[in-house]
């Protein structure tokens, strides 16, 4: 069963809570200096929160130089069905999720199949900050300061056979810590994948962070998937197996609904969704409609990807 919003609201066109509410201007309105005072920034314009801060993050060439979201919209306007179908849920469900210990499995068609700790999974990369745009299918988008490393490296480390042509992620599948699953939404647990040029892009990471400080557990703690080009339901979060294959994965959203999702996910805004336009999206914070650019305006950079491919045939 797929819950859906009524066929005549459409996603795109339903007003974030956080925007109708103008949290931001209402909560400066109210109480003044006080409260903007207590409001200080970091380097990367996160109030403080208290997670743990990654140390020695550099800054990312690939950075686009349009102003973050807020750290609220970031974190609290989420799609995480394991924790709930609404976009406030994830923030609410997912409060005393734990991940530590976790581990990682490493397997499929790879020099060195193995089970990895999360800590030393992560250690042998140096982290950056990449402040990327992200698309939601829904028709929403916002601008993030992801904390992570290039997929890549982790690729070239792990040295997949030549036969392997793509890259699958699975996310932890434990009913008891993750409420959504107790519903049948989806075939849990949730799979992603990617072509194995497209996980050897340079702007293809994994995430561990957002602000300088570690991922939120509604972001996808401890470690997610961040593609910017492509549809947001692609970033897969919390990660707890990585596979290599020759035959291209089959994807939670594609398994569900093959008809509106399919194994690409790249953001087109000439192929609507099957019940509303992508032609335009509306960035968090605004109330205005921007144009939706092709490839989420990454085009330069991937583009050369899929040249030759019928974009609508695969979407």
């Amino acid at each position: 069963m797929l819950i859906r919003k009524p066929a005549d609201i459409p996603y795109s066109e339903v007003t974030p809570k956080s925007l109708y509410l103008r949290r931001r201007e209402f909560i400066r309105t109210a109480t003044g200096p006080a409260v903007a005072a207590a409001e200080a920034l970091s380097p990367t314009g996160a109030r403080a929160q208290g997670r743990p801060k990654l140390p020695h993050v550099r800054k990312s060439q690939f950075s686009t130089t349009e102003p973050l979201n807020d750290y609220g919209d970031v974190t609290g306007y989420n799609n995480f069905y394991e924790f709930g179908t609404d976009k406030e849920d994830p923030k609410a469900n997912a409060r005393h999720f734990t991940t530590r210990p976790w581990s990682i499995r490493v397997e499929g068609l790879v020099k060195a199949p193995a089970t990895y700790d999360i800590d030393g999974f992560i250690k042998p990369y140096a982290l950056e900050e990449r402040i990327y745009r992200l698309r939601c299918v829904e028709g929403w988008s916002m601008v993030v300061p992801w904390v992570g490393f290039p997929l890549a490296d982790l690729i070239k480390r792990l040295e997949p056979r030549p036969s392997a042509k793509f890259v699958e992620f699975t996310t932890l599948h434990d009913a008891q810590r993750m409420p959504g699953q107790r519903v049948p939404i989806l075939q849990w647990p949730y799979v992603e994948g990617l072509r194995m040029d497209e996980a050897m892009n340079p702007l293809s990471i994994l995430a561990v962070g957002v602000y300088g400080e570690a991922l939120p557990n509604q972001n996808g703690a401890p470690l997610r998937l961040v593609v910017p080009w492509k549809y947001g339901f692609k970033g897969i979060k919390s990660i707890v197996r990585i596979r290599f294959t020759d035959r291209q994965p089959r994807t939670s959203w594609e398994i569900a609904t093959p008809h509106e999702y399919g194994f690409y996910a790249n953001v087109n805004p000439n192929v609507d969704h099957p019940r509303w336009s992508q032609a335009t999206e509306r960035r968090l914070g605004e109330f205005r409609r921007r144009k939706t650019e092709m490839f989420n305006g990454y085009g330069q950079q991937v583009a050369s990807m899929y040249s030759g491919m019928d974009l609508r045939k695969n979407f």
